[in-house]
């Protein structure tokens, strides 16, 4: 989650006093008896409400479709942890999930005996020093838990939103901010305020040891990321006071072995007060109604006095500090410089400053570093916090580079910029890309909501005027001072970061605690529970594609056209599709990589790339398996420059020697460092079992067919590209005959196309009995994912696929879930699902993972294999799956183009019309004995490939030997290189 804030801090934040007069102004209203603030011109209508008790609450009506997008945000997260109990805040926020005195209990006048002595035994836990009492007090707040849960609901909280309609139930917790976000159908409102108004009213804090074993799992899998460990030692260097650097959002292991439900419980009734949070939503409502609810929901609430997080000011740092980290994954250099606060001036000059480092195609970086192959990758951001911020640089070193020399090609880029050597144009280009970047952001709930959200955290939503007029903002900075200040900024006071390929010696690990089975009374509902189920809602009906009516056909020369029109704005969005891939030509993402590099006897390389930034407009090559599509996107008005463009660099592309040869080392060094990339590991697994030894992820080039290509073989297929068959899709302002018109002139076409070549055929592997695939990776975690394929694709199982997923292994309310994680505590991460192939000649696949420590890895496998072979029948948790499975499909709009993609997907397993017309048709005569019957046939008593990735010091060869016979794969088998 972390990354994801980075985003929208960078994206969204502005600094203050820059414009007089602006277009976007502060004004208040009153309707509907409330009052309200709103900014002027603000393109989503967002009103900033206070409530009587200090609730704010931001809303934004938004009726493309009938759902709701929904943030709770607390202005309090790991900054505001006791330095003695860090973690604690995200503690809170996974027990936020189990209930109140209403909920999550059958009767909590019988379960709060068992709640308080287990508060006590915890207490007594932490002041205990000696290991043998300690053990014999976790002993009986195991022995304790376990009586209490025959009392309590497990993940009533998450059956209730399944019921309802939730499709994104989830929370996180980061520096100074905890937020709960849920999307939900809009007639089921009153449902989820009821819900969430008895949610924050009372939290009881109940099944803690078992949530507390899978925060232990959060850890542990933190401690595997080599780029976490890098950030938390740069940061506590970059931060020596404030607690950016000096505390985690998970806390310290000391700490999580000593946790206090007493310290918890404070820490709510200290910062989840009504003057600290915030209610945001965003989708198909009335603002005057939805004000009403909420107020009436949360009015209980009392606002109490407030004294959040105010660290002394950190000190100027004075000197270059350095940071090295060892571990598996491939080597970078990071470089971390202290930044402002967010609404300074300064913050927003660094904002600019990293786009001209890196916007993806002409910033110093793109252009110097990446274009030219110096190094392997290349990338600068500024993370904006809200009392400082920092600006990274990030570099992997290409093959035979030292993470000196990367690093130091990267300070040749700041020397570059503090000289003033940069294009002027740069500034007026990033204020054009914003906006346009922000036009298509604001067209999600999501995003909406997240926008909003942050605005809240950072300064309680009064800057959302700075925030709209970011990019006008930017555009009036110039380049004299946006390099004066560079200058005085970038100076030797940065922390650098090594990271080191190689064995970390001083890797530590939460061990495995005693943890009893809890019993989750699946099958028990509290009488709350009943009264919000059977509250009444009105009906959403489905709405359908119909392709022949919603889309557009046409034809441009021999090529056929589909579009959608947009009637919304001013932006399209249009490709060349291909049927065909890597499957039938292996040099094909080669020279799409290649072609990154070339210039046309007009055009250099470097300032193509500058020409599409200038006109806010972009194209990419991107080669799957068995697709190829060429994408161009952009403001209408460029249309035909960027179009031209395009068909001028595939058609006259020139090739260039030295180029090839540096992609030839950068494609080796790729490939040596996938090799470190655990994730990329197990997948390779996964395409093994699912193929055999030949695959489509190893049958690649080999290392010395890669030396071998030439550009001659690359330039034919850039070149020739347009001569195969393909089709046009068109999502943009313009109507279907006149895009024709406009296609015709720029792209042209063969009077008939050649045909490509025939695609490689995989041959899909039959497990006849138990085998382990087994890879080496120094790491703390195991990572298991189960497979096995399942015969050919039949689309009347369509609806049963569906909901058997959603009860089995989709999501927090699922029984997998339930099981590996809330009763048993084996793992973090875990779920299971019946894959189904996206074509009609492809097979099935059935596929489970659980992410555990390694010494849990046999108990995690048993959990698991226990729910493949019995299906549990928990007749609430089914109706909630069949209830949230047709309410996905009565409430999904498939808009824009995605009514193209959605046709092609169709089209591609043999549908003439919108397959989910089929699957809400069989869904609803559904019942338990239908996902019971599939699970016997098609699950339970079958032969399974475990594919395993962990530490052969830490797994033992004979625990994997007891699932099946052990083959341990080399990376060259997996990877085919």
């Amino acid at each position: 989650m972390k990354h994801k804030l980075i985003l929208l801090a960078g994206f969204l934040f502005t600094g203050s006093g820059l414009i007089a007069q602006s277009q976007y102004q502060w004004k208040t209203a009153s309707s509907g008896g409330y009052t309200y603030k709103y900014v002027t011109n603000d393109p989503i209508k967002t009103r900033f409400y206070t409530l009587k008790n200090g609730l704010t609450v931001m809303l934004s009506p938004n009726a493309k479709e009938p759902n709701i997008e929904y943030r709770m945000a607390i202005r309090a997260g790991s900054n505001t942890d006791p330095r003695t109990n860090t973690g604690l805040a995200h503690y809170l926020e996974h027990l936020l999930f189990k209930g109140t005195d209403k909920f999550g209990t059958t009767d909590f006048t019988k379960e709060k005996p068992y709640l308080d002595k287990i508060d006590a035994l915890y207490e007594k836990y932490n002041a205990t020093t000696d290991s043998a009492a300690r053990k014999a007090i976790y002993r009986e707040i195991d022995k304790t838990s376990n009586e209490a849960s025959n009392i309590s609901i497990a993940n009533e909280y998450d059956k209730m939103m399944m019921s309802i309609g939730g499709q994104s139930t989830n929370a996180h917790t980061w520096y100074e901010e905890t937020v709960y976000n849920e999307d939900f159908p809009s007639n089921a409102t009153d449902k989820f305020l009821a819900l969430q108004g008895e949610r924050f009213r009372n939290p009881i804090l109940r099944i803690f040891h078992t949530e507390l074993e899978a925060v232990y799992e959060e850890k542990n899998r933190s401690l595997d990321s080599d780029g976490n460990k890098l950030d938390e030692a740069m940061s506590s260097l970059l931060f020596p006071t404030h607690n950016y650097g000096q505390q985690t959002t998970i806390g310290t292991i000391e700490h999580l072995k000593n946790p206090s439900l007493v310290e918890i419980r404070k820490y709510y009734q200290k910062y989840y007060v009504p003057n600290n949070m915030a209610v945001i939503m965003t989708g198909d409502f009335n603002p005057d109604e939805m004000i009403k609810k909420v107020d009436q929901t949360f009015a209980y609430m009392k606002a109490k006095p407030l004294e959040l997080y105010n660290p002394a000011p950190e000190k100027p740092l004075t000197k270059i500090q350095t940071v090295e980290v060892y571990g598996p994954s491939a080597e970078n250099v990071d470089l971390y410089y202290r930044g402002y606060a967010q609404h300074s001036k300064e913050s927003l000059m660094l904002h600019l400053i990293s786009r001209i480092f890196a916007n993806g195609k002409a910033g110093l970086l793109d252009i110097n570093l990446n274009k030219q192959q110096k190094v392997l990758k290349s990338t600068a951001g500024y993370q904006q916090m809200k009392d400082y911020g920092m600006f990274y640089f990030s570099v992997q070193p290409k093959a035979g580079q030292t993470l000196e020399q990367a690093k130091e090609l990267l300070m040749e880029q700041v020397a570059l910029l503090k000289k003033g050597a940069f294009d002027e144009a740069l500034i007026p280009a990033t204020v054009a890309n914003t906006k346009l970047s922000l036009l298509q952001a604001f067209d999600s709930n999501s995003y909406r909501a997240e926008a909003a959200s942050t605005e809240f955290i950072m300064n309680r939503g009064t800057d959302w005027n700075k925030t709209l007029e970011r990019a006008d903002a930017m555009g009036k900075i110039t380049k004299q001072e946006l390099v004066r200040f560079a200058n005085q900024f970038f100076v030797d006071n940065y922390v650098v970061g090594y990271k080191h390929k190689g064995v970390d010696k001083n890797q530590p690990k939460v061990e495995k605690p005693l943890i009893t089975p809890i019993n989750p009374n699946a099958n028990a509902t509290s009488s709350f529970t009943k009264s919000i189920v059977e509250m009444p809602v009105k009906a959403v009906e489905p709405k359908f594609l119909d392709y022949k009516k919603d889309l557009n056909f046409g034809k441009s020369g021999i090529a056929e056209v589909v579009s959608v029109q947009n009637k919304e704005n001013a932006i399209f969005r249009m490709s060349y599709r291909f049927d065909m891939g890597t499957y039938n030509y292996k040099l094909l993402p080669y020279a799409a990589q290649y072609l990154n590099f070339l210039g046309t006897d007009k055009y250099t390389a470097e300032e193509i790339s500058k020409q599409f930034y200038n006109i806010a407009c972009s194209y990419s090559m991107n080669v799957g398996n068995e697709l190829v599509t060429i994408n161009i996107t952009g403001l209408q008005e460029n249309f035909d420059k960027a179009v031209s463009l395009v068909e001028h660099l595939f058609l006259n592309a020139k090739p260039n020697e030295t180029a090839l040869e540096d992609l030839k080392k950068s494609i080796l060094k790729n490939r040596q460092n996938m090799k470190t990339n655990k994730s990329a590991i197990l997948s390779g697994l996964v395409t093994y079992a699912q193929y055999g030894p030949k695959n489509p992820l190893n049958n690649v080039l080999s290392n010395e067919e890669v030396n071998k290509m030439t550009s001659k073989e690359l330039m034919y297929i850039l070149h020739n590209i347009f001569n195969y068959k393909h089709a046009i899709t068109y999502y943009g302002p313009k109507p279907l005959v006149n895009f024709e018109q406009d296609i015709a002139k720029l792209h042209r076409l063969p009077s008939e196309f050649t045909p490509e070549a025939p695609a490689e055929k995989y041959t899909y592997t039959k497990t006849a009995a138990n085998q382990v695939l087994f890879a080496d990776y120094d790491m703390v975690q195991s990572e298991i994912r189960w497979f096995r394929n399942d015969g050919p694709y039949d689309p009347s199982q369509i609806g049963k696929i569906a909901l058997f997923n959603s009860y089995f292994g989709g999501g927090m309310g699922s029984i997998v879930f339930q099981t590996i994680r809330e009763s048993k505590a084996l793992a973090y991460s875990t779920n299971a699902y019946f894959s189904s192939p996206d074509s009609k000649d492809k097979e099935y696949g059935m596929v489970a993972y659980v992410g555990s420590q390694a010494d849990k890895m046999t108990d995690a496998v048993a959990g698991m294999n226990e729910l493949l072979t019995a299906l549990p029948q928990i007749d609430k948790s089914f109706e909630g799956s069949k209830s949230n499975a047709l309410n996905a499909i009565e409430t999904e709009r498939v808009t824009k183009d995605a009514i193209i993609y959605n046709y092609f997907a169709d089209k591609k397993l043999g549908i003439d019309h919108d397959s989910r017309m089929d699957s809400y048709n069989s869904l609803k005569t559904m019942t338990f004995t239908d996902v019971k019957d599939f699970h016997n046939s098609r699950i339970a008593n079958k032969a399974y490939n475990y594919c395993i990735v962990a530490s052969e010091k830490k797994v033992k060869l004979e625990d994997m030997e007891k699932f099946g016979p052990v083959t341990k794969l080399s990376l060259e088998q997996i990877f085919g290189y």
